[in-house]
C-alpha cells in the first residue's frame, strides 16, 4: 500500500481517530518485561485508555490491579481494569470494585466473563450476578466509574438470536455503560450490519471496533474458532505458510490490519480497540499508517490529507 493510498481514505479535516489498547497481566518475569516494553512503546500514541484483562474467576485480580496501578503511577495513560462475574458472589465482585476505586482506578471494563476452564456454559454463582447488565448497574452505585462493555458483531455464543443479543446490549447501556468495545472481527460488513442494528435499537453510546492484528495466524485461527470470530477464507489463503517467514508475515499483517481500519473509517467508524496480546510492533505500525504518531496523539485527519491537487478519483469508497 503506497503512502498516497494510505492517505486517500480520509473523510474530513476535523474528524479524529481514537484508539485504545488491551493488555493482559504477565505471569512470568519475561512476560512482565514484554508488557512494560509494549506499554512504553504505545504510550506516546495517546490512546483514550488502556485496559488490563481479568482472569477466569478472578484468577488474576491482584495482578490486574497491580498492573493498572503501575500504569496510572508510572505513565501518562488512563488505565482500565477488567471485572467479571465468574465464580464470585455479588459481595466479592463489589469488594473488588471498591478496592479498584480506593486504588484510584476509575475506569472499568465490565464483562460477564467466560466459563471456568473445562466448562462450556456460564453458570452464575448462587449469590452472584447473572450477567453484565446487573453488574454495570451495581458498579455505578459503588462509584462513578467510567464503564466499557462488550459488543458482539457476530453474536454472543450464548445469545438466543441476534435480536436478543442487541436487546441485552441495550440493557447494559441503560444500566449505565459509557461505551462499547466489540469482540474482534475480520469481516467489516458483519460489523457494519451489526452497528446498524445497534443504532436502530436506540443505543447511542460510542462504539470502538475491536481489532486483532495477526501476530501468528495459526494461533489466532484456533482462538477465533473458540470465541466465535469468523476467519474468512481469503485470510487463510493470504497467510498460508507465512508463519515460517516472520518478515513477510509482519508486512502482510500490518497492511491487512490497516486496510481493515481504513475501510471502517470510510464508513464512519472513528474508534478502534486493539487487542495487543502485549505486543507493540504491529499495533504501532498500524497506528502509524492511520496517521497516529508519537507526539501527535489522536490522529487529526487534516494532518495527513493529500495535497489539494490530488486525484480525487482515487479516493477510497466503502
Amino acid at each position: 500500500m503506497s503512502t498516497q493510498a494510505c492517505r486517500n481514505w480520509r473523510k474530513d479535516e476535523e474528524g479524529q481517530i481514537k484508539v485504545s489498547f488491551e493488555f493482559f497481566p504477565p505471569k512470568t518475569e519475561k512476560m512482565e518485561t514484554r508488557l512494560w516494553e509494549s506499554v512504553r512503546e504505545l504510550e506516546p500514541l495517546a490512546p483514550r485508555f488502556v485496559s488490563v484483562t481479568y482472569g477466569a474467576g478472578g484468577s488474576t485480580r491482584e495482578k490486574t490491579q497491580e498492573t493498572v496501578e503501575g500504569i496510572l503511577r508510572d505513565t501518562s495513560l488512563i488505565g482500565a481494569a477488567h471485572l467479571t462475574c465468574v465464580d464470585a458472589s455479588r459481595d466479592e465482585v463489589l469488594d473488588t470494585a471498591r478496592g479498584f476505586w480506593d486504588a484510584g482506578i476509575r475506569h472499568l471494563v465490565a464483562l460477564r466473563g467466560d466459563p471456568p476452564q473445562g466448562e462450556d456454559v456460564f453458570q452464575p454463582h448462587p449469590d452472584g450476578f447473572a450477567g453484565s447488565a446487573p453488574l454495570v448497574e451495581a458498579l455505578k452505585k459503588v462509584g462513578d466509574f467510567d464503564i466499557t462493555v462488550a459488543g458482539y458483531p457476530e453474536v454472543h455464543p450464548n445469545a438466543k438470536s441476534a435480536e436478543d443479543d442487541v436487546e441485552y446490549l441495550k440493557k447494559k447501556v441503560d444500566a449505565g455503560a459509557d461505551r462499547i468495545a466489540t469482540q474482534y472481527f475480520f469481516e467489516n460488513d458483519t460489523f457494519l450490519r451489526w452497528r446498524d442494528r445497534v443504532r436502530a435499537a436506540g443505543i447511542d453510546v460510542p462504539i470502538a471496533a475491536g481489532i486483532m492484528p495477526i501476530h501468528n495466524f495459526n494461533t489466532i485461527d484456533k482462538f477465533s474458532a473458540m470465541c466465535g470470530a469468523n476467519m474468512p477464507d481469503w485470510m487463510r489463503e493470504l497467510f498460508d505458510g507465512l508463519d515460517d517467514t516472520p518478515g513477510t508475515r509482519k508486512l502482510v499483517a500490518q497492511t491487512v490490519c490497516a486496510e481493515q481500519c481504513m475501510q471502517l473509517q470510510a464508513e464512519g467508524v472513528d474508534e478502534f480497540h486493539f487487542y495487543t496480546l502485549n505486543r507493540w510492533e504491529l499495533v504501532k505500525g498500524v497506528c502509524r499508517m492511520l496517521g497516529i504518531c508519537p507526539g501527535r496523539g489522536k490522529a487529526s485527519l487534516k494532518s495527513v490529507r493529500p495535497p489539494a491537487d490530488a486525484d480525487e478519483s482515487k479516493k477510497r469508497t466503502a
